[in-house]
C-alpha cells in the first residue's frame, strides 16, 4: 500500500468528517490498525479539526454548566434511543460543513477589509489631492484679487506716485510711494531693496513741515504693493531708513536707503 498516496487521497479527513459510508469507514479503520503512519496522520487531522472548532466556541454563562449538572443528576424516566450509525455520520457531516462555512466566510471577511483599507486609502489620497487643488485654487484667487486691487490703485488719479531712489548708502535700492492726499492711504512698492537681518526692519518716514512721521515699518515683499500708516496732508517727501525690528520714533539718517519728494501738479 502506497501510503503518502492514500494521505494525499483525502479520505483521511472525509473519515474524520464523517463523509463516507460504513464501508468505507471499516476499510479506513482497518487500515488505522495496520499502518501506524495512518493513526499519526489522524491524529494530526482530529487535532486541526478540534482547533477549528474551538475557535468558533461560544463561551457559556457560569451558571450554564450547574444548570447542566442538575439535569444530569435527575433519574431518567425516558426511552433510551440508540444512535444509528447514518445519524452518527449526518451529524459529522453537518459539522464539518459548518466548519468549511466558517472558513470560507473569514476568508471573504479578511478579503474585504483588505480590499475596504485600500478602498480608504484611495479616498484619502484623493481627498488630499482635491484639498491641494482647492488651497492652489484660493492661492491663485488671492493673488488675482490683490494685484486687481494693486492695478487699481496704481492707474487711480487719486493716488500720487512718489519715486524713491537709492541714497549714498545704497544707490541701487528703488522703490515707489502711491499717495491720496484726501484718503491720506499710503502704499509702498519696492522695486529693488536689500535683505535685513531678522533684528532689522524697513521704516517709512514722510516730511511734513519739515519734521519726519512715521509711516510705518516693514519687511522685504517685492511684487505687490504694502499697505502703510495714513499720512495727512503736507507731506513734501517720503524716505525710507533702516532701524530696530519694530522702528522708532526718529529715523536713523545714517541709514537711509531711499528718498523722493512730492511733485506738486
Amino acid at each position: 500500500m502506497n501510503i503518502e498516496a492514500y494521505i494525499a487521497s483525502g479520505v483521511l479527513e472525509a473519515y474524520v468528517q464523517g463523509q463516507l459510508s460504513a464501508a468505507e469507514i471499516a476499510e479506513v479503520e482497518q487500515n488505522l490498525v495496520r499502518y501506524p503512519q495512518l493513526r499519526s496522520e489522524l491524529k494530526a487531522i482530529e487535532d486541526t479539526h478540534e482547533a477549528l472548532l474551538q475557535q468558533m466556541a461560544i463561551q457559556p454563562k457560569p451558571s450554564t454548566r450547574q444548570k447542566l449538572l442538575t439535569q444530569i443528576q435527575k433519574p431518567s424516566t425516558g426511552k433510551i434511543v440508540p444512535l444509528k450509525s447514518e445519524e452518527v455520520i449526518n451529524y459529522r457531516w453537518v459539522a464539518a460543513a459548518a466548519v468549511f462555512i466558517a472558513l470560507v466566510a473569514s476568508w471573504f471577511a479578511f478579503d474585504y477589509r483588505g480590499k475596504w483599507k485600500d478602498s480608504q486609502r484611495e479616498l484619502t489620497d484623493l481627498i488630499a489631492q482635491n484639498q491641494q487643488v482647492a488651497d492652489n485654487y484660493n492661492t491663485v484667487n488671492e493673488r488675482l484679487d490683490r494685484l486687481e486691487t494693486d492695478i487699481k490703485i496704481i492707474n487711480n488719479p487719486a493716488f500720487r506716485r512718489v519715486v524713491l531712489k537709492g541714497t549714498e548708502q545704497a544707490p541701487s535700492a528703488l522703490a515707489s510711494v502711491y499717495w491720496n492726499e484726501t484718503s491720506k492711504e499710503v502704499y509702498l512698492s519696492i522695486q529693488e531693496m536689500k535683505e535685513l537681518s531678522a533684528e532689522n526692519q524697513y521704516q517709512l518716514w514722510a516730511i511734513i513741515d519739515g519734521k519726519p512721521v512715521d509711516a510705518g515699518v516693514f519687511d522685504l515683499t517685492k511684487g505687490r504693493l504694502l499697505r502703510m500708516k495714513d499720512v495727512k496732508p503736507g507731506a513734501t517727501t517720503f524716505a525710507v531708513t533702516i532701524e530696530p525690528k519694530g522702528g522708532k520714533t526718529a529715523p536713523t539718517l545714517q541709514t537711509m536707503q531711499v528718498a523722493g519728494n512730492v511733485i506738486e501738479g
